[in-house]
């Protein structure tokens, strides 16, 4: 179709925006892997409510997250963005995720992320204080990968 989309209503390639939600934040995300669409969840939080067209990498975090199931990873990784906001004042620039594997029944990933001093940071919106588990959704198929989460702002 030659608006970018296909049949099935999904954006092609990777992308994310937000959605109107009353009092909380709501992000989707759409990608051709899982990995790249948390990615993708996780730039879409970020830009809702920083400017970082402008912004310089000060530090790189890495951190591994586990989950029961690869919603419960979008979640962690997430609330990892949200924790380091608050704890350190960095906003993540860019994020890489997985690759996702099996360890002890449960799914695993190592993150990494590229981060940004909050404080020399434009804020533009509202900052987010938690991940909410209403309505997540990650679902993947032959044409790809979207997600959906709603954050508490």
């Amino acid at each position: 179709m030659e608006d970018g989309t296909e049949d099935l209503g999904r954006p092609r390639g990777s992308g994310h925006r937000t959605v109107p939600h009353t009092a909380d934040l709501r992000v989707e995300a759409w990608a051709e892997t899982v990995e790249r669409c948390i990615a993708e969840a996780v730039r879409a939080a970020v830009e809702s409510f920083a400017d970082v067209s402008g912004a310089v990498a000060v530090a790189e975090r890495e951190f591994e997250v586990t989950a029961a199931t690869d919603e419960d990873l979008l979640v962690s990784v997430l609330d990892e963005a949200v924790y380091r906001l608050d704890a350190d004042s960095e906003i993540p620039l860019e994020t890489a995720v997985g690759p996702i594997r099996a360890e002890d029944g449960r799914r695993a990933a190592t993150v990494r992320c590229r981060m940004a001093d909050a404080a020399r940071t434009p804020l533009v919106g509202a900052v987010p204080k938690a991940v909410s588990l209403h309505d997540l959704r990650l679902l993947g198929d032959s044409g790809g990968w979207t997600c959906a989460v709603t954050l508490d702002v």
